[in-house]
């Protein structure tokens, strides 16, 4: 382990850290908002939930670098461009979130939903103030494997030169030098553990009716 390689590549590497930070989670919540609609659409469509979630898992079995030199033909963009992996990761977040979404939905129960419609509140109103809020738990639990994920298949587009933390790997592998190896493994596990952290936060914060383990 160097660190005196750490200490003269630092600058270089926060900037690849913050590059990581961005690709990882800009899609994610990206996808979130595209997932609320196509979920309670999956979630009241009845025969149609199974083609619209198997869709979604399907997807997800696209592999990343695959999608990560198709898009540019698709996007009509350049193969560097970031947006590529912007795109990328959210479909793949996007697969995962729908079904969390109608699953989030489907936990409501349905004397909540007769209380709601009883007290005068119309669908729209009903979905924003009582479905919403009582399937945060069941939402926030696909969001943080999605973040996780992201912070994993992030690293594959380094292949393809988008600049994050996985140019560290590919550069320990082509110098055959341990220490960036190290430190993009060390970085991501960390914005894994914090992106992972600042979820279930902000899942108390939207949850405070909720009871708190001791």
């Amino acid at each position: 382990m160097r660190f005196d390689w750490l200490l003269r590549e630092s600058g270089n590497i926060a900037n690849l850290f913050w590059w990581h930070v961005g690709l990882s989670v800009i899609p994610v919540i990206a996808a979130l908002i595209l997932s609320l609609p196509l979920g309670w659409l999956a979630h009241k469509s009845g025969l149609f939930k199974s083609a619209i979630l198997g869709v979604a898992g399907l997807l997800y079995t696209i592999p990343s670098l695959a999608l990560f030199v198709l898009l540019p033909l698709v996007l009509h963009t350049k193969i560097l461009d970031p947006l590529n992996v912007v795109v990328a990761l959210t479909v793949y977040s996007l697969a995962l979130l729908v079904r969390t979404v109608s699953d989030g939905l489907g936990a409501v129960p349905p004397d909540t939903l007769q209380a709601a419609t009883a007290m005068g509140y119309r669908s729209f109103q009903r979905f924003f103030m009582v479905e919403l809020p009582i399937a945060v738990p069941v939402i926030a639990a696909g969001l943080r494997v999605a973040l996780v994920s992201n912070v994993s298949i992030v690293s594959v587009a380094a292949l393809i030169g988008t600049p994050q933390l996985g140019l560290l790997f590919t550069q320990g592998l082509q110098l055959r030098f341990v220490t960036p190896l190290i430190a993009g493994i060390v970085l991501c596990l960390l914005l894994a553990v914090v992106l992972d952290g600042l979820v279930i936060l902000l899942n108390r914060w939207l949850t405070p009716w909720r009871p708190r383990k001791v």
